[in-house]
């Protein structure tokens, strides 16, 4: 057993192990949580969005009361405000694809009669190659608007452009209050397509689960085929080279066999040699040519040793072939620089 296990490490085979589990860690611990998450919350928002279709709209107040956002489980919820706009106040979402084409989004912030202001994303345009195309004023006067609760997002990256009017590259309410000078609560509101004062109403993500959770499941078979191809591979090797063994102690035994066997062609050789002696004597004519092969066996049997010598090669040359009696002899040699 030992024997085998220091057979295997080699650098190749080391590496090959250490690859395939560092691959199966990490599909199991970061690539398949992460497809599990993202299909985990693509179900909680569809089960919020179908909620919230389920249920009447309700005052903004309800939901987000003066200095609070919403409770965690209520985005997506249908509200109404009733107020007006504050004007000059509009800031520029940009950066942010509807429908895969670019787009501007428009946000302006809006008081309402509960005394809290709120940010309100009223929809987008499309700019005008690379500059920003004229969008109309917010609608002046009191008027009730409806749309979805939104959570705050998190603080971009990219600062944000300062001119007027600003342009950021997240929604991200502390940012917007530096930016407007006024103060806001928590979340914002994303303006639905039948309220009052919307642009162009962005649209609603779509009730689809996704590809996410066979994504997830293809990293946890990923990462289980990983070890499991390591020791298929293994076994793989294991069996060539008992099957390298068997076949060398197979012609290590037929060698064996060969030379055993000799003894037993001498007598036949010397037999051979009285009946050319016979024939010699019968046929006057060849009876020269037949004394020069028993001539030979006078001397002590020198060349019945090489008749047999030569048989043996012969029958090695019959049994493995022209080169087989060679390949037997370097065989160890391969053995030994395969491994």
């Amino acid at each position: 057993m030992l024997k085998n296990v220091r057979q295997f490490l080699t650098p190749g085979w080391v590496l090959t192990a250490v690859v395939a589990i560092a691959f199966s860690y990490l599909a199991f611990t970061v690539l398949a949580p992460w497809q599990l998450g993202k299909n985990t919350a693509t179900k909680h928002r569809n089960e919020q969005l179908q909620h919230s279709f389920e249920v009447d709209p309700v005052d903004v107040g309800t939901l987000m009361p003066k200095g609070r956002g919403f409770e965690e489980g209520d985005e997506w919820r249908r509200v109404t405000a009733q107020g007006s706009f504050v004007p000059d106040s509009r800031v520029l979402l940009r950066n942010r694809p509807v429908n895969g084409a670019p787009a501007i989004q428009v946000l302006d912030i809006f008081a309402a009669n509960n005394g809290e202001k709120y940010l309100i994303n009223r929809g987008f345009v499309r700019p005008a190659g690379s500059d920003t195309p004229a969008i109309a004023p917010a609608p002046t006067g009191d008027l009730t608007i409806s749309g979805y609760t939104r959570r705050n997002e998190l603080t971009p990256v990219t600062p944000p452009i300062r001119e007027t009017p600003p342009q950021v590259y997240g929604i991200n309410i502390r940012e917007i209050e530096g930016l407007t000078g006024q103060q806001l609560n928590p979340d914002w509101i994303q303006l639905s397509e039948d309220s009052a004062a919307v642009i162009e109403a962005i649209p609603l993500p779509t009730l689809e689960s996704g590809p996410y959770l066979s994504y997830g499941i293809q990293w946890i078979f990923f990462g289980a085929m990983a070890p499991l191809a390591v020791i298929w591979f293994v076994r793989a090797e294991l069996v060539e080279r008992r099957r390298d063994r068997a076949e060398q102690e197979a012609m290590e035994k037929n060698l064996s066999d060969a030379a055993a066997a000799e003894p037993l062609d001498s007598p036949a050789s010397a037999k051979s040699g009285e009946d050319t002696s016979a024939d010699a004597s019968r046929e006057p004519a060849d009876s020269s040519s037949k004394n020069q092969q028993d001539a030979p066996d006078a001397r002590g049997g020198h060349d019945a040793d090489s008749a047999a010598e030569q048989l043996h090669r012969e029958r090695l040359a019959k049994r493995y072939g022209s080169s087989g009696h060679r390949a037997a002899g370097f065989r160890d040699d391969r053995y030994g620089e395969r491994f």
